[in-house]
Parts: C-alpha cells; structure tokens; sequence
C-alpha cells in the first residue's frame, strides 16, 4: 500500500470543510491511504473537544477518515530530536515534528495546510493542500 501522511492541520482541514480538503475528493484514493501518528491524533482530538463537541462524537470524527494509525515509537522520538534545529526557524510544533517523523520513517509523502513547510528540504515529498 502507498501511504500518504497527514499533518494535523490537513484533518481539520478536511473535518471543517476548509479550504484545502477538497485536494482529497479530487485524488482518488487519497484518504483511502492516509495514516497519522498518534501525537497528531491526539492534537485533533483535543481541539475538537476543546470546542465543544461531545468526547466520542470528537473521537469518532478524528477516527472516522483515517484507516491507519501508527503507534510514537522511540525511533521517532530520536528523529523529532533530529529535526528541531531544522525546522526551529520555521516554527515547526513537537506534533508537525511527529507527522514528518513518520513519515520519514514509512518513506511516504506528506500532506498539510501549513505553508511554513514549502520550505523543508527533506526527503520526503511535501504536499501544502492551500
């Protein structure tokens, strides 16, 4: 399976109906191979809950679009390490760094909403939805 990696501003993108999301209804399959690490599902979830809406109507919404959800393993941890001097200037969040981590380590293409990223320079393919 081809997995493509979703930040956590491309799930609220695509929860909200924002600007960005329709980026997954146009490629087919697109969400059909998304996954996540957790850290960022947990970042989705606390927002949803932090603006109300119900715990498990929170939970079902974040889980709902993605099939895959990986595990923060200590080798992510070493490479969310690795990354902070390279995306410190880029005010790049603990979470961004988690989503990139695994990325990096599954060897998939990332998507978010945050422009900041068009300036990695990783090996990895960054997609910027807006």
């Amino acid at each position: 399976m081809n997995r493509v990696v979703l930040d956590s501003s491309a799930l609220l993108a695509i929860l909200n109906q924002e600007p960005g999301a329709e980026v997954f209804a146009r490629q087919f399959g697109l969400l059909e191979s998304a996954t996540m690490s957790a850290v960022n599902v947990a970042e989705v979830y606390g927002k949803l809950v932090a603006r109300g809406i119900g715990p498990e109507d929170a939970w079902e919404a974040v889980l709902a679009p993605i099939p895959e959800i990986f595990d923060f393993d200590k080798e992510q941890a070493k490479t969310v390490g690795w990354l902070q001097p390279q995306t410190r200037s880029l005010g790049l969040s603990l979470g961004d760094r988690a989503c990139l981590a695994l990325a990096i380590a599954l060897k998939a293409p990332v998507y978010t909403a945050d422009r900041a990223w068009k300036n990695l320079k990783l090996k990895i393919a960054v997609h910027v939805i807006r």
